[in-house]
């Protein structure tokens, strides 16, 4: 019913996409990088706390610690995202009456399933260390996985034709070193080298029995920055600002078509993201915190796929069409001390604004705006171990997905309407250790 070439386009498009989360920190960012902040819905994450996760939003945070210090953090996020078909046409060309649209169900051994449930279960590690190797200078290392997670519909639906899996993982490693001008200004920046691989799969056709069309891609190495500043204007006020640059990716590797592949190329630049925190010390047992963070997700406009010739494969210049992404959070965090010795209770509210709306919205990343409701704690079981506890549920909105005419993964054949009801919980947990 349809040829490799709509197939071979529909998964260009798909690299381009990357589409692996579900609801997590706009397209398929990641932002659970920490379990006392998850606790906060980030609220405040990049102003110095007891947890040196800080340092993956703003280096400039390593400076409030001295000595030696370790922590490790799992996350445990569990996704829901039900995408339920409302119609599926196909373009076809009759003699006599021009090209019509055939709904799918009339067609025999069409793939008419529901797409279902896309989301997937996932760890997230993180690992973070700092020192103070005088008293004005710090030097910091974190191991992230700041993009990543997978999603996978019914293989047999009405959609295979846009996606049937999608795989992205990242290895972000970065040392940084801090610097404390006085007691007042903290500056930092760190150098982060990043691994990257991709696997999407789709349908060449409509049918049942269509061949998959898989893309396998990695690039070993890309580099980008990241820079922090840190304020404490008065005593028990403190204002960060942190920067993470861009990250721009080679891939190689081979476009797969049934039982055919070719060689590929793709390069694809990841988003910066800038985000500004406050904390105010409001008792000495009671802080209260807010963030807001900017993602350039809008620079994935337009995007290439080569063969190994250095020729673009022409249905591959595809263009993304993403907005900016935007997230606020405010949060508070208390010391019951005075109860249990080392216990800090928390909680924090957050709202998303997703990169991602109905105009680009696509089976393999059904992203909409979210609510971010938190709490956890932590327990300071002694004067060098400690352990954090972070829970979020993130409230998606209900919204639609038409892939038609004018959106960017349209192939020119098939439309899908349809529409996701989605939402999400993750679990953090942390260990810190000082040496």
């Amino acid at each position: 019913m349809l040829n490799q070439r709509y197939g071979i386009a529909s998964l260009s498009l798909a690299v381009l996409m990357l589409s692996t989360s579900q609801v997590f920190a706009g397209a398929f960012a990641l932002r659970e990088q920490s379990a006392a902040f998850q606790g906060l819905s980030f609220a405040g994450y990049g102003t110095a706390a007891s947890s040196i996760s800080t340092m993956f939003w703003n280096p400039a945070t390593i400076t409030a610690h001295d000595g030696l210090n370790v922590e490790s953090v799992n996350s445990f996020i569990i996704p829901r995202g039900d995408v339920n078909t409302d119609s599926v046409t196909l373009q076809q060309a009759i003699p006599g009456m021009g090209v019509v649209d055939i709904p799918l169900d009339i067609i025999p051994n069409a793939a008419t399933g529901s797409v279902g449930d896309v989301g997937v279960a996932a760890w997230l590690p993180g690992t973070y260390g700092t020192y103070q190797y005088s008293p004005e200078l710090y030097v910091g290392f974190s191991v992230n996985a700041p993009f990543g997670l997978s999603t996978k519909p019914n293989i047999i639906s009405a959609g295979q034709i846009y996606a049937r899996s999608s795989k992205v993982l990242s290895v972000n490693a970065t040392p940084m070193v801090g610097y404390k001008i006085n007691e007042m200004v903290s500056v930092a920046v760190g150098l982060q080298a990043q691994y990257f691989q991709v696997r999407l799969k789709s349908a060449t056709g409509v049918m049942t029995t269509s061949p998959t069309v898989e893309l396998r891609g990695e690039d070993h190495l890309g580099f980008g920055g990241t820079a922090g500043l840190l304020l404490t204007p008065f005593e028990g006020t403190q204002i960060g600002v942190g920067y993470r640059s861009p990250i721009r990716h080679d891939l190689d590797g081979q476009l797969k078509v049934g039982s055919s592949s070719q060689n590929i190329n793709a390069d694809l630049v990841l988003p910066e993201q800038v985000n500004v925190s406050i904390q105010q010390e409001v008792t000495p047992e009671l802080r209260v915190m807010g963030t807001f963070e900017w993602t350039n997700w809008s620079r994935f406009g337009s995007f290439n796929v080569y063969n190994q010739s250095g020729i673009p494969i022409p249905q591959a210049a595809l263009g993304f069409q993403y907005s900016d992404g935007y997230f606020l959070s405010f949060g508070a965090e208390y010391d019951f001390h005075q109860h249990v010795e080392g216990l800090t209770v928390r909680a924090g509210l957050g709202y998303e604004w997703s990169p991602i709306s109905e105009k680009d919205r696509n089976i393999r990343l059904p992203d909409t705006d979210r609510l971010w409701v938190s709490g956890g704690f932590s327990y300071q079981h002694n004067e060098n171990l400690a352990l954090d506890l972070g829970y979020s549920h993130l409230f998606a909105e209900s919204d639609d997905i038409n892939i038609g005419p004018g959106h960017p993964a349209y192939n020119g054949v098939v439309t899908y309407k349809g529409d996701v009801d989605a939402a999400v919980d993750i679990i953090s947990l942390g260990l810190r250790y000082k040496f």
